[in-house]
């Protein structure tokens, strides 16, 4: 008996593997034909650098609190307009909710445009932050692979990996009017995979992770289109999907982007999750090969409710992080919570949190049973395990 279930469970898994590997894969990876826009956001502007302040101070317009507001001149240092010395009013026409003070010397964003008399006018747009950021990723870079070595090299390829799934495949099939579901999970799968193997190494700790991670996948996809739909959200909550609804070329389906967000939200705690209940279960039965799978299951299954606990509370703080702004709505509409939780960009926040949430815990006992087979099953592959690498990964798993 116990034979024909291995043989039979082994058969699902190659079947399943199998027709992700023919239909998958290469659907996600085919050409996608996108029609070009002669502009895109952002394409107006250009690096400018302060050369003068002419005058500055506080003024108010209408009924709001005083603001500082500047004047000054700026030479654009790249395009047409390269070295003409421009000048720009910052505070004086439009409500400023920032404290920004520019200093002679800033590089900037303008936006230059041509009036209808053939005059210049220029508006500043922010600041120029772009080396500031890339002396930001250096030392994330060099921290990392001081603290994790090889392991941290392998992280670093698989965040580049995972940049390019997101931008360079899930971005355009999406803008292309597919499903975001399908688009987010079959992508979701594909990045995951990559990136665990590259990270941990080909064994059978990782395959166990893979394909934990592709059924997790798969009910909190489900979970999230049940209750998107039974919840009657439209993704129109977010105002930033409005805006891309007016600047796509093709139809978005704002409730599949609503969906796909949920699935793309929760993969980077699912990562975490699943290799650590997998390490966590192969070191156990490493450490005692005479348990049973009741009792390994059992064991490693303490191990990740304390896991996921803390795993949730993790989603939900980032969740809070990110709502910030909605959550002091609340706090100053002194109203009915009740009342106000029904509003769609209120609603489209708790099924996200929620949702998410409901994946992880499910993803702790799929992770467990799928790690015991592997472990307790390790001769129980015959012709086959020569190619499925060392059974577990040198050094376990590390955050």
């Amino acid at each position: 008996m116990k034979t024909k279930l291995f043989l039979l469970f082994t058969l699902l898994l190659v079947i399943i593997i199998a027709s992700f590997a023919i239909w998958g894969v290469p659907y996600f990876f085919s050409p996608v034909q996108r029609i070009q826009q002669e502009s895109g956001f952002g394409s107006g502007t250009v690096r400018a650098k302060v050369t003068q302040i002419i005058e500055e101070g506080e003024t108010t317009l209408g009924d709001n609190p005083p603001q500082l507001y500047q004047i000054f001149r700026a030479k654009p240092l790249s395009g047409i307009y390269e070295g003409i010395e421009l000048e720009l009013n910052n505070g004086t026409r439009q409500i400023r909710y920032d404290s920004i003070r520019l200093d002679v010397g800033d590089e900037l964003l303008i936006a230059v445009t041509v009036g209808p008399d053939g005059t210049l006018n220029a508006y500043f747009v922010d600041y120029v932050r772009s080396h500031l950021l890339l002396i930001l990723v250096a030392i994330f870079v060099v921290a990392i692979l001081a603290m994790a070595g090889r392991k941290g090299l392998g992280a670093l390829l698989s965040l580049a990996f995972s940049l390019l799934v997101v931008i360079g495949y899930i971005i355009p099939h999406i803008l292309e009017g597919e499903n975001p579901v399908k688009v987010s999970i079959i992508g979701a799968a594909i990045l995951l995979s990559v990136t665990l193997y590259l990270t941990y190494g080909w064994n059978l700790k990782t395959h166990a992770a893979v394909i934990s991670m592709l059924f997790s996948l798969i009910i909190t996809g489900t979970l999230a289109w049940v209750f998107v739909y039974t919840t009657k959200l439209t993704g129109s909550g977010d105002e930033n999907a409005l805006f891309l609804v007016q600047m796509a070329d093709a139809s978005i389906n704002l409730r599949g982007l609503l969906l796909g967000g949920i699935i793309i939200g929760a993969l980077g705690v699912l990562d975490d999750l699943v290799i650590t209940q997998a390490s966590a279960l192969f070191e156990i039965h490493d450490a005692n090969p005479s348990l049973s799978l009741g009792a390994l299951y059992k064991r490693a299954t303490n191990i990740g409710q304390d896991h996921v606990a803390a795993t949730v509370n993790t989603l939900v703080m980032a969740y809070a992080g990110t709502a910030l702004p909605m959550l002091l709505v609340f706090s100053m509409s002194k109203g009915n919570f009740g009342y106000l939780i029904n509003f769609s960009f209120v609603a489209e926040e708790v099924v996200r949190t929620l949702v998410g949430s409901l994946g992880l815990i499910a993803a702790v006992p799929i992770t467990t049973i799928i790690a015991a087979y592997f472990a307790m099953n390790n001769e129980g592959f015959g012709a086959l395990r020569p190619f499925l690498g060392e059974k577990n990964s040198r050094g376990g798993h590390h955050h």
